[in-house]
């Protein structure tokens, strides 16, 4: 009788904590260990094209990638949570036992290990009968959750979300850490949450490139015109600087920054040049003016972006702050980073514990 998989099912208690970023850095520390992983995310959320039979997530297309997953390492996503299908659900005219097509996915012939990413808090897909608690009850996995670090609120999400999923929990990787708090959550929040029973396996730092975003990401964001160096919407951001102040003020305020977008009038070309010559990756021009031919040179010079928005600046300030705090992991240089920051701050050995694979890791090491 062939062996039954092992599930872990990556959650989280918000959208954007992390998820596929922790998924990544786990499969590819396992597939050192020499484990054969699979992957899967039951309910979609992204789609890489207009959904069809043959349509596929973007995040499970960008994983199996990474991975190098062949098509037998991958699960299929079973439902598409958009408004069309919700709506479908509500009305009545769904009636499908999506449990029932969960529990498909014990036919694989089962690898080491299934890493399958849940939903994006606790009740997102209750309608279908498939939240994050009821998928591990289906498919018997644990749960790893995944948590940003905003405040101390942390700590009593947590302690609601261990009292809906029981021992199924096996543990909270806790990320997105600011450096002046990282003492507080490691001396005080994670002894706290372990003696009642919630393992902390990781506590991970912010880091300013995990939470940077790409020139063409904020162009796609704000509608913005490229009005030079469309080559280079690769480029990274990782703060924003709004230049409002005379430019002796604008100097000092932008030689602090790092990797930076920033943000100025049309008409401000005096804080255009100041920007171009700091550690700028693009400058956002409001007003739709179009900046003068020597600004631009400059910026052709250097290889900076400008881009053109028709957005007064704190709208299009909001509209980038947004873009930072739901930026996604799909750069291989995040990538890497990540494996950096799991191999240092993850309790990768206590995980496969829990998991029963510690045995499995020794054999094959």
């Amino acid at each position: 009788m062939p062996k039954s998989a092992k599930y872990l099912l990556v959650g989280s208690t918000e959208s954007h904590s992390g998820k596929s970023a922790t998924i990544l850095a786990i499969a590819h520390h396992l597939q050192e260990m020499g484990l054969d992983i699979a992957y899967g995310k039951p309910l979609g959320t992204r789609w890489a094209t207009p959904q069809s039979a043959h349509t596929i997530d973007k995040d499970v297309q960008f994983v199996a990638e990474i991975l190098h997953l062949p098509e037998n390492r991958l699960q299929p996503t079973i439902l598409s949570l958009d408004e069309a299908t919700m709506q479908k659900r509500i009305q009545g005219h769904d009636q499908v036992d999506y449990p029932q097509k969960l529990l498909e996915y014990h036919q694989m012939q089962a690898p080491d290990l299934v890493l399958l990413e849940g939903p994006e808090n606790l009740e997102e897909g209750t309608l279908f009968d498939l939240s994050l608690a009821r998928v591990a009850e289906i498919l018997d996995a644990g749960v790893l959750l995944v948590a940003r670090f905003h405040s101390l609120l942390i700590v009593g999400a947590l302690i609601s979300a261990k009292r809906r999923l029981g021992d199924r929990l096996l543990g909270v990787l806790i990320n997105d850490i600011p450096e002046e708090r990282l003492a507080e959550v490691e001396t005080s929040v994670q002894p706290y949450l372990e003696q009642r029973g919630i393992p902390i396996l990781g506590l991970l730092p912010r880091s300013d490139l995990l939470r940077s975003v790409s020139v063409g990401e904020l162009a796609k964001q704000l509608h913005a015109e490229v009005l030079c160096r469309s080559d280079r919407l690769d480029l990274m951001v990782e703060s924003l600087k709004i230049g409002a102040m005379n430019v002796n003020s604008a100097l000092k305020y932008f030689r602090k920054g790092r990797n930076m977008a920033v943000v100025t009038g049309g008409d401000r070309v005096d804080i255009q040049l100041a920007a171009l010559e700091t550690s700028t990756q693009c400058l956002i021009l409001t007003g739709q003016m179009p900046p003068p031919a020597d600004v631009l040179s400059r910026a052709e010079d250097l290889e900076i972006p400008i881009l053109s928005v028709d957005l007064d600046t704190l709208t299009t300030v909001e509209i980038v702050d947004q873009a930072f705090g739901q930026v996604r992991v799909h750069e291989p240089s995040k990538v890497q980073y990540m494996y950096k920051l799991m191999g240092e701050h993850f309790q990768m050995d206590r995980l496969l514990e829990d998991l029963g694979l510690g045995s499995t890791v020794s054999v094959q090491q």
